[in-house]
């Protein structure tokens, strides 16, 4: 893999988000364009028959995205995450949102793990789309086949 070679030679490497604001001629000419840092997002899956269970284990925002009084706040990774979001069958267009855990002021806990059942075998690419609370999206593919 890229990274792993990456590694071997030493060079540092960060990935960041582009900003919409770069299309904005004004922004980029009043310096106001910033590039953050990617989130990671950690993702569980284990499949049995026709099922493929997710689960989120993890989740890491790049500290200097964040204000400061926000930071001391957050406690937990799960606190980090406004929502995630599931498409079961993504096929290189659109992201379909099939299933989804958010957090309300009744239930402020997300739902961490769901379980899902093909109807037919084959082989699917899995796409997560965890959304923080600054409104960034972090997205997560996996590929499975089921039998």
């Amino acid at each position: 893999m890229i990274l792993d070679q990456v590694e071997e030679e030493l060079a540092p490497v960060r990935f960041r988000r582009i900003p919409r604001e770069v299309l904005e001629k004004k922004a980029v000419e009043q310096g106001d364009i910033r590039f953050y840092e990617l989130a990671a997002l950690s993702v569980d899956s284990k499949k049995s028959k026709r099922s493929v269970t997710l689960e989120l284990t993890d989740f890491m925002i790049p500290p200097d995205d964040v204000p400061e009084d926000i930071r001391r706040s957050v406690t937990h990774w799960e606190q980090w995450l406004d929502y995630w979001a599931v498409d079961w069958d993504y096929r290189d267009d659109t992201f379909h949102n099939q299933w989804q855990s958010y957090r309300t002021r009744q239930a402020p806990s997300l739902q961490k793990r769901i379980v899902h059942t093909y109807e037919e075998p084959g082989e699917y690419t899995i796409v997560v789309k965890a959304i923080d609370i600054l409104g960034n999206d972090t997205t997560k593919s996996l590929r499975v086949e089921v039998k």
